[in-house]
């Protein structure tokens, strides 16, 4: 199992939409700049598991280093399993049956590193 690691802090992609105008006098939510260049940023940086195409049960694993303590954990989890189907390296977040996640502060270094371990679907991983 390789771990991954992407510079930068992770945004929480529930903080960042904001509300457009739409066809016909509606409303549509988009993402910000902010999320957008996270995005980007995440695509440019990961080379490991970019086209891997997992398309089977796995484990994400997962060290979050925010440049503060307001940050949220959760937050950031989302927006790394959408950013892991952007580059293919997991075909669908759904597939995702265990997280072991970890929340640490470095104020001048924020990243995430992360690895992913795919489950055999017919293995019990509590035995």
């Amino acid at each position: 199992m390789k771990t991954e690691t992407i510079h930068g802090q992770i945004i929480a992609k529930a903080n960042h939409y904001q509300a457009v105008s739409g066809k016909g006098g509606t409303r549509r939510i988009i993402k910000d700049e902010k999320i957008r260049a996270y995005e980007k940023s995440f695509i440019q940086q990961c080379h490991i598991y970019r086209n891997k195409r997992i398309s089977g049960r796995f484990r994400l694993f997962v060290r979050v280093w925010h440049s503060s303590i307001r940050f949220d954990l959760d937050n950031s989890l989302k927006t790394l399993l959408d950013c892991l189907q952007m580059v293919d390296a997991i075909e669908d977040d759904k597939l995702c049956f265990q997280i072991e996640a970890e929340k640490h502060i470095d104020k001048y270094h924020p990243r995430i590193e992360f690895a992913i371990l795919e489950v055999n679907e017919q293995k019990n991983i509590f035995q």
